[in-house]
């Protein structure tokens, strides 16, 4: 009996093999779950020198893009990108580049490689070729170079890095749990280019490369943050003098005597209500994503885990000070466009109950007058069907005179003045009853209909 009985251990092995579920797949399962596994970084070992590129372009440029990467690939014999690819990463000898594809930009990052002896003195860029960097579809909006020097060096003086960044004021911290440090200036130099220096104090190699890109989100996405500034700062001068012109039309509402007044300030409320939908139309989406990215930078900027260098700002006091700065006042536009609506919308609202009262009003007064004249009409018609009956009655005792007459004619010995003056009361009294029930059954229609 125990023969036949599997053991414990067989039994797990049989339930341990993999099944295939009968159940349908969400077509984009396997490309979601790409997604979420791909590597956003590069595997780097120091030292090596870095150039980033942010263009921004419209989605219609990424053929364009691909076709600019397949045409390097040619020129370096590498394999090129697929026609649907997003991102691609190849080495072509002298340096790596990488290309990611993202909404409304695109980032080309050159990696090197190679020692120096000078940091950005020839960056990344400088070997590729110039003629294809031109040709970049799109605005550039970052730039920036990154050295990362081998723990072997020592560390650089502060007289060594004001040298080198040249702009006489340095920030920079331990990162990365004192991993490393980083410096920067936050300027744009000579070749138009930011410079950020990292020095490996005790990296691991796959935090060389979450490092980088880190650095490099919080240089991209900052600038990305404030994109909408410009276009805020034009706009608060137009919100100011929209506030003013309808608090304007607001104090003007209680001197309004006539609808017509009522209409004219409805059109004015109507044409600065859309103005400023315009103004919300073309900057809510900007505002929006603006948000995003600053909550990307803030993100980045906790995951370096900084710590103090003596004498020096941190990456994080600096970025965000500007930053939200720039930020408040962004959002402060934003909430006035949302106030400014929603008081445009009250003022509208009242005012088209105000001007509906107003024309229920004259409806009323209209009504009032189109009842009195069909009460005087109907007076007046009373009196003409009196008219009438008399006028019928004439004309009935005239035939009744002109039938007497006949009778006196054929022989017939009657006084037809007497007849006549006896029939008046009777043909008034018919003519009268018959008009009467005539109006009476005319009435019963119009009632049943």
């Amino acid at each position: 009996m125990e023969e036949h009985t599997p053991s414990l251990a067989k039994q797990d092995t049989v339930h341990a093999v993999p099944q295939s579920l009968d159940i349908p797949e969400y077509m984009l399962r396997q490309e979601l779950h790409a997604e979420l596994n791909a590597v956003a970084y590069e595997l780097l070992a120091p030292p090596f020198e870095l150039s980033h590129l942010v263009l921004l372009s419209e989605r219609s440029a990424v053929d364009q893009e691909r076709g600019l990467l397949r045409e390097l690939c040619a020129r370096y014999d590498v394999a090129p990108p697929n026609s649907y690819d997003n991102d691609f990463s190849a080495d072509f000898g002298e340096f790596r580049l990488r290309w990611e594809r993202h909404t409304e930009y695109s980032t080309y990052t050159i990696y090197r490689a190679k020692p120096f002896t000078v940091p950005f003195e020839h960056p990344a860029i400088e070997f590729v070729p110039q003629d294809w960097v031109a040709r970049l579809p799109g605005e550039l909006l970052v730039a920036t170079h990154i050295a990362l020097e081998d723990r072997a060096r020592p560390k650089r003086s502060l007289h060594e890095l004001v040298t080198l960044f040249a702009s006489g004021t340095v920030i920079g911290s331990k990162v990365a749990g004192g991993a490393a440090s980083v410096w920067s200036d936050n300027q744009i130099h000579r070749d138009n280019f930011g410079r950020i220096l990292i020095h490996d104090d005790n990296l691991r190699s796959r935090q060389v490369g979450r490092l980088v890109q880190r650095l490099l989100e919080i240089e991209t996405y900052r600038m990305l943050a404030m994109l909408p500034l410009p276009i805020t700062r034009e706009i608060i001068p137009q919100l100011a003098r929209a506030d003013q012109r309808l608090a304007e039309l607001i104090a003007s509402n209680v001197e309004m005597n006539s609808i017509e007044d009522e209409q004219r300030l409805l059109d004015e409320l109507t044409r600065l209500a859309a103005e400023t939908e315009r103004l919300s139309a073309q900057t809510g989406h900007r505002f929006n994503a603006s948000r995003a990215y600053y909550d990307i930078v803030k993100l980045r900027i906790t995951e370096l885990r900084e710590e103090r260098i003596e004498g020096l700002q941190m990456l994080q006091e600096f970025m965000i000070q500007r930053l939200s700065s720039a930020m408040g006042t962004c959002e402060l536009v934003h909430s006035k466009l949302e106030t400014l609506s929603m008081r445009l919308g009250r003022a509208t609202a009242l005012l088209r109950t105000r001007v509906d009262l107003s024309m229920e009003g004259q409806i009323r007064d209209l009504l009032k007058s189109m009842d009195h004249r069909a009460h005087v009409q109907l007076r007046m018609q009373e009196t003409v069907e009196g008219l009438s009956v008399v006028v019928l009655s004439y004309y009935l005792l005239g035939i009744v005179g002109y039938g007497l007459k006949a009778l006196k004619a054929a022989g017939q010995d009657i006084n037809v003045e007497l007849l006549t003056g006896l029939a008046i009361p009777v043909v008034l009294l018919s003519v009268y009853l018959v008009v009467r029930g005539v109006r009476h059954v005319i009435g019963k229609l119009h009632r049943d209909k």
